[in-house]
């Protein structure tokens, strides 16, 4: 009797061994993981190794926790049987189940959650002779649970996709960097790695400097008004016009045009203009922010012109652009890294027309939706279905809008009250009644 009893702990204990096993494999970080390989961790690769054949992992850890829990329960069903006759069964049932479910269920899977990183390593050998020994099993099994699968008209085959590993990516980010203590902490890196996984997404219209604010010169002036023009911009390329500010027939580099007036010397006064200018580059205003910035790289150029279908100049936009996309703007240390953006003393902002959806959002961490439009502006266009009054305000996606300031039917200065300060104010006003 004392040899059975040691065998059917001996088998709790091996069941509770696959359990936490089991828990701690499959919680554990793979990215964590895979580190960890990368600095010479062997313990980890024989992880990383194991979790690359989940199928059969997962398929030796059943054989192994459903013989030793049969066994276990046989065993003991057994011994109660020849102790109390027949009302041995019920009371090995009672007692297996209590025994099973506290020492071999929950407690190693309780422990396993909670230090994943560490079991996983710890096991992971073991596992690695276990699954070698019980490979032949465990592919017979498989291949007659799979034979079911096709017969009940079940897919089988992987059916992940890049967009599904992209959301995951966003998912992990999210939930790892929105952890309490180290929110703030962590929020500027956080928009940056989800900047960099929505360039694929992103149009270069959505951060390109419009061509109403874009500083142009006309090729048909004379020199020196053309070199007093530059001087006074502050920018290093600046488009040359020709009939029309839209026909741009060339780029000049502030560079280059101070290296053609000092060889030209007293011959300055006659340089032909687009003879230091280069070729204008344009790109489809659909294009993607990572298609851009890999045909940056691939030039070897810094500026392109957006045009939309029909050929119209849309805007530009330089590789400045798309990295400020990444990392955000650089402000000033006492104001909003958003510029056209401040905030009121009532919890409110006074944000300019033309600030874009996505700097505001990562910026404020709002969730304004960016997919109808771009900016601000246009989100009020959008939603409202109609060109606004002059202080008219709409409550769209649980923000308030209010058109404080109106330059025609160009809306250049909107009041936008974030959810939590309504929600505090409504508290507020709903205290204060009778």
């Amino acid at each position: 009797m004392e040899v059975t009893l040691l065998i059917i702990l001996f088998m709790i204990f091996a069941s509770a061994f696959f359990s936490g096993s089991e828990t701690a494999l499959t919680a554990t970080s793979r990215a964590l993981m895979h580190q960890l390989e990368q600095d010479g961790d062997k313990r980890a690769t024989t992880v990383n190794r194991l979790l690359a054949h989940r199928e059969k992992l997962i398929g030796t850890i059943l054989i192994g926790n459903n013989l030793v829990n049969v066994g276990a329960s046989a065993m003991a069903t057994s011994l109660m049987i020849d102790l109390f006759g027949d009302t041995g069964v019920a009371i090995a049932t009672g007692i297996m189940t209590l025994l099973v479910l506290l020492f071999a269920e929950i407690l190693p899977k309780t422990y396993a959650l909670t230090h994943s990183m560490a079991l996983a390593r710890a096991v992971a050998p073991i596992m690695n002779v276990l699954v070698f020994l019980l490979t032949p099993i465990s592919f017979v099994i498989q291949k007659i649970v799979r034979m079911f699968l096709v017969l009940m008209r079940m897919n089988t085959d992987d059916v992940g996709s890049s967009a599904q590993v992209l959301a995951e990516l966003r998912g992990v980010i999210d939930l790892q960097m929105g952890l309490g203590s180290i929110k703030e902490k962590v929020k500027h890196e956080r928009a940056m790695l989800r900047s960099v996984l929505d360039l694929a997404d992103v149009s270069v219209e959505e951060v390109a400097v419009h061509r109403r604010k874009v500083v142009t010169v006309n090729a048909d002036l004379p020199i020196t008004d053309i070199i007093e023009q530059i001087a006074d911009s502050p920018y290093t390329r600046i488009p040359l016009w020709r009939e029309r500010p839209e026909n741009i027939v060339g780029v000049v580099h502030a560079k280059a045009l101070l290296r053609a007036i000092h060889s030209a010397g007293e011959q300055a006064k006659i340089l032909d203009i687009m003879s230091v200018a280069s070729k204008p580059w344009f790109i489809p205003d659909t294009t993607t922010l990572l298609d851009q910035l890999n045909a940056f790289r691939e030039r070897r150029e810094h500026f392109a012109l957006l045009v939309d279908e029909y050929g119209t100049l849309v805007g530009v936009v330089t590789l400045e652009d798309i990295l400020e996309e990444i990392v955000g703007d650089i402000g000033d240390e006492t104001d909003i890294p958003v510029a056209g953006v401040r905030p009121d003393k009532n919890g409110s902002y006074l944000v300019n027309g033309s600030v874009t959806l996505r700097d505001l959002s990562r910026e404020l961490d709002w969730h304004l939706p960016d997919d109808k439009a771009s900016t601000v502006a246009g989100l009020v266009l959008h939603e409202a279905r109609t060109i606004p009054d002059l202080g008219q305000e709409f409550l769209f996606h649980s923000f308030r809008f209010q058109v404080i300031r109106r330059s025609r039917n160009q809306l250049t200065l909107i009041r936008i009250t974030p959810p939590n300060f309504n929600d505090s104010n409504n508290a507020k006003t709903e205290q204060s009644g009778p």
